[in-house]
């Protein structure tokens, strides 16, 4: 009877440990692995630099950079800095609407457990600014960047809503824009 006590009890502490782990599914949601998080997430920095409308450099070192790059979740601004390619429409409008938001401000940053870095190794974030705003809703319900719909993320059907409200009332870029001015994910859709 022993015997079997015991083995009872060492087979729960291993379920009990196995679940901890996450082998049934629940540690991820919990605690997301990866040093990005506990680094960046819900962590206030200074703005260092704006590079555009959609990404900004905080002051906080990453791997061997001097400023940490961040790419804005669920937004995207139309661009002014590839050099490939000329300014898009709007893209200058857009750029100087992150810098009267951010230069030189403190902003905190949320975190998508899971999904830190894009494949170009910048870091992926929510920005909030100090007055308690979020700036990637900002730029869409204002009509500065797209609500970019390739990717999931917690604020995708919010950031859709506000998209076609500033679309109706012709805020910002949808004042004028052409579908050719657009972004390729978006230019089908639009000629439907």
């Amino acid at each position: 009877k022993a015997a079997v006590a015991l083995l009872a009890v060492l087979a729960l502490a291993g379920i009990f440990a196995a679940d901890r782990a996450g082998l049934f599914g629940s540690a991820a949601a919990v605690k997301p692995a990866g040093p990005d998080w506990p680094h960046y997430h819900d962590k206030s920095f200074r703005v260092a630099n704006v590079v555009d409308g959609d990404t900004l450099d905080v002051d906080e070192p990453d791997r061997d950079r001097i400023s940490t790059r961040i790419r804005l979740w669920g937004v995207d601004t139309p661009e002014t800095k590839d050099p490939r390619k000329p300014v898009a429409y709007f893209g200058p409008q857009a750029s100087a609407f992150t810098h009267r938001c951010c230069d030189g401000k403190t902003v905190r940053l949320e975190l998508v457990p899971g999904h830190t870095r894009d494949r170009y190794d910048r870091l992926l974030a929510y920005v909030w600014l100090p007055d308690g705003t979020m700036l990637n809703r900002e730029l869409v319900r204002q009509g500065y960047g797209y609500a970019d719909p390739r990717f999931d993320h917690p604020y995708k059907s919010e950031f859709a809503a506000l998209q076609a409200e500033a679309k109706e009332a012709r805020l910002g870029l949808w004042k004028a824009v052409k579908p050719a001015q657009m972004p390729y994910y978006m230019t089908e859709k639009e000629r439907q």
